[in-house]
């Protein structure tokens, strides 16, 4: 009969009923809202967009896995990949050719994740590496936004401006007017064939908010980091509206953009994220100041992505600024 022995390790026991795979699988569910509203925006570009962002980017962490890595198991089933490619889909435009999005994905998973060793292991966010890198490689094609309601339409779309890129108009110009033409917050928030042009995740903020309810119900995330960077973006925005009215109201800031999509779902990563509540409100509260100053004085209208990337590099400072306090250990007398 075989000696099998029970090892009892030292208290404390904790256990848990989260995963990996119940995580990933638990923000896709709260993508649906937003994957619906895209479909329903821009039909038939929308649906191109996003199976070829997923199908490549599983693809990719299939492929550098086993031939590249020599992993006898991949991590294609715990959901992550298809995380990512939703998510770099949900930054792209509707017309984007099907080459460029698997150039992006390769680019997300290849470089973004497997390089640093897979989930887990990456520093920054891997859809926004991909993103960043097709905005700089393919300038052109990854600021022409085609406008919402062309359901069958993809390649041949008609473009337009985003509200971010007419408050750019207004600052440059110095013309307050010019913010006239943005469409109203309520079109902003519930979506609207009004809303004139943008990506896939940015034409519905209560898409986005349902999301982020169904997470915080989950328990899935916390509200740290997304309402310490929607807050900051508001006070900053605020501020700078008073002080020149030639900035956009701060509730346009707020809904217009990647904004809403960048806090709840990318921001909130777990890897490249700080671990305690006080480190996530410096990180958010940093994400809201960057991506504000960015919109506004930078050489981009968005600043969404750059500053969640900027303060991904941060995270580790953070958490060795802001440590947990060790079990058993007295905290120090000041």
């Amino acid at each position: 009969m075989a000696n099998n022995k029970l090892i009892v390790s030292l208290s404390p026991h904790a256990h848990g009923t989260d995963s990996v795979e119940k995580n990933m699988y638990g923000v896709i569910i709260a993508l649906i809202p937003a994957l619906l509203v895209s479909l329903y925006f821009f039909g038939v570009g929308s649906a191109i967009v996003l199976a070829s962002s997923v199908v490549a980017c599983v693809f990719f962490e299939w492929a550098i896995s086993k031939y590249i890595l020599r992993r006898e198991q991949t991590t294609i089933c715990d959901g992550s990949a298809i995380l990512t490619g939703l998510l770099l889909g949900f930054n792209l435009p509707s017309n984007l050719p099907v080459w460029i999005i698997v150039l992006g994905a390769l680019f997300a998973i290849g470089v973004g994740k497997m390089t640093f060793g897979g989930l887990g292991q990456n520093p920054f966010n891997p859809a926004l590496v991909g993103r960043c890198f097709l905005l700089v490689s393919f300038p052109a094609q990854m600021t022409s936004w085609p406008k919402v309601g062309q359901l069958t339409s993809y390649l041949d779309a008609e473009t337009g401006a985003t509200p971010l890129a007419i408050m750019k108009q207004a600052i440059k110009s110095g013309d307050s007017s010019v913010l006239d033409q943005l469409p109203s917050s309520l079109n902003m928030l519930v979506g609207s064939s009004d809303m004139g042009a943008g990506a896939l995740g940015e034409v519905c903020a209560l898409a986005l908010l349902l999301g982020l309810a169904y997470m915080l119900w989950k328990k899935i995330i916390t509200w740290h980091i997304p309402v310490s960077i929607i807050a900051t973006v508001f006070v900053f925005s605020g501020l700078l509206h008073l002080a020149n009215p030639v900035y956009a109201n701060p509730v346009a800031e707020i809904l217009s953009g990647g904004l809403m999509l960048g806090a709840i779902f990318m921001a909130t990563d777990y890897v490249t994220s700080p671990m305690t509540a006080k480190g996530q409100l410096i990180y958010g509260v940093a994400i809201g100041f960057l991506t504000v100053a960015i919109r506004n004085w930078g050489s981009y209208p968005e600043g969404m992505s750059f500053a969640i990337l900027i303060m991904n590099a941060f995270t580790p400072l953070i958490n060795i600024y802001v440590k947990p306090q060790r079990f058993g250990e007295v905290p120090a007398k000041k």
